[in-house]
């Protein structure tokens, strides 16, 4: 099925389009993905093609169930797709989960710091890049806190910081906000767009740019975030419709524009699901 491309009422502001130009990011060409002995097999994914251009921020919508978190496993190399090829540009994406994963036996500063020593980073000079990461995710003076002492907005800080510490051009998250109340989620929204709007100016920055691939079922997160927004239907997951976001950023979750749009998508969703039989 062929997606079909929606653009967005442009709103007050200069707005957001993604980038054009160059080798893509990512390019996703007819993937194919199924679990379970031959024969009797479940496809997951079926025939998703989408490229990701250089510095684009995608979020990839969906029920649950739909197959986002396994494309974005695919596009991480956690595994292998049935078939169809994907391809990363500048090496390992870094992935960030919904679950912080840190080491508790570690200090924020030294969960940051493995990340740089698996880089190559030498000794000397791990400390003063974690101490720089962790301020960059507003962590300042958080190097030597044990993750019990920190919150669970920190704690995602530091995960982010840690998935920065990789210096891959591609970023992949998997609902990594899920878990936290509003008002947080909220101050992590921002943070995030911050980083990823800093990432890519003009002068250029250490990295060189950065990609987001983010995945979520929250459609106001994902039009408050991206600059495009992927609808997969229910499983198998096929790609059913885009929307190009003509905000500018930075975005309010409770702006007109994020909740007008996010009504529209919601609609979309609504009828995915029904279409497959979920309720």
């Amino acid at each position: 099925m062929a997606p079909t491309t929606l653009t967005a009422a442009e709103q007050d502001g200069t707005a957001v389009t993604a980038p054009s130009g160059g080798a893509p990011a990512v390019r996703i060409e007819h993937v194919h993905k199924s679990f379970g002995r031959p024969g009797a097999a479940t496809p997951v994914l079926d025939d998703i093609s989408l490229t990701v251009a250089p510095g684009e921020f995608v979020c990839l919508l969906g029920a649950s169930g739909c197959g986002k978190s396994t494309l974005l496993n695919l596009v991480a190399g956690l595994d292998r797709p049935t078939s169809g090829t994907i391809e990363v540009t500048g090496g390992r994406p870094a992935l960030m989960f919904q679950e912080h994963a840190l080491f508790p036996w570690l200090t924020a500063g030294r969960n940051v710091e493995l990340a740089l020593r698996l880089r190559g980073v030498p000794r000397a000079e791990r400390r003063g890049e974690a101490e720089r990461l962790l301020e960059l995710v507003r962590l300042k003076g958080a190097y030597g806190k044990r993750v019990h002492e920190l919150s669970g907005g920190m704690r995602q800080r530091v995960a982010m910081a840690r998935a920065l510490a990789q210096q891959s051009s591609v970023l992949l998250m998997d609902e990594p906000f899920a878990a936290l109340d509003a008002i947080t989620r909220d101050v992590l929204h921002e943070e995030l767009t911050r980083i990823w709007t800093d990432c890519n100016q003009p002068a250029g920055s250490e990295r060189g740019g950065l990609s987001v691939v983010f995945v979520t079922h929250n459609v106001r997160e994902a039009v408050r975030l991206a600059q495009r927004v992927v609808l997969l239907t229910s499983r198998p997951g096929r790609i059913a419709r885009e929307w190009r976001i003509a905000l500018p950023q930075p975005r309010r979750i409770e702006s007109a524009g994020v909740a007008g749009l996010s009504v529209e998508i919601t609609d979309e969703l609504r009828k995915e699901i029904r279409r497959h039989g979920q309720h």
